[in-house]
């Protein structure tokens, strides 16, 4: 990117400083959510996103908690999926093009139990496969919530703090 055009979207996002949330819970919400993460490379983008909100002056604090909450409620949704389809859910696109997610995080949760829902928030195709399988083997719902949010919250100070706070130390 041409310093030119580093300088126009830096000045677009100050002038949409609005939307920043909203685009940031939307990335979360579908990086987390079981089918789309498999398809969306929202890690990526928010990092560099997370870059561009430092550079631009934006507010942490926004960014954080529309990460948290979009990573936390799409880890609710994905535990109901798995709740109410049980194990029909390998059969709906793209998991039935990947048939050995599902077996491997159903072992991934059996090894580390609550542990595998907080864990799982930071290990690729994990992040949407463990709810799932958590709703599919009956986890008890408090549990679950307690190791999403937690996770949640951890995950979002990881992906958003290095790009916000690195590129101000830079500049």
């Amino acid at each position: 990117m041409t310093e030119d055009a580093g300088r126009a979207v830096i000045v677009w996002l100050q002038q949409h400083e609005a939307w920043m949330p909203a685009v940031v819970f939307v990335l979360s919400f579908g990086e987390s959510l079981a089918l789309i993460s498999l398809l969306l490379p929202a890690t990526a983008i928010l990092l560099g996103a997370s870059g561009l909100i430092g550079a631009a002056g934006l507010p942490f604090w926004p960014a954080w908690t529309a990460a948290a909450a979009g990573a936390a409620l799409g880890d609710v949704v994905s535990y109901w999926v798995g709740h109410c389809c049980k194990g029909a859910v390998g059969r709906i696109w793209p998991l039935s093009r990947h048939p050995d997610l599902l077996p491997r995080g159903h072992d991934f949760f059996l090894r580390w139990g609550i542990g595998s829902v907080f864990l799982g928030r930071f290990f690729g195709p994990l992040r949407s496969i463990v709810p799932l399988v958590a709703g599919i083997c009956g986890m008890p719902h408090a549990l679950f919530q307690l190791a999403n949010v937690a996770s949640a919250l951890v995950w979002a100070t990881l992906i958003l703090a290095p790009g916000v706070y690195g590129v101000r130390w830079l500049l």
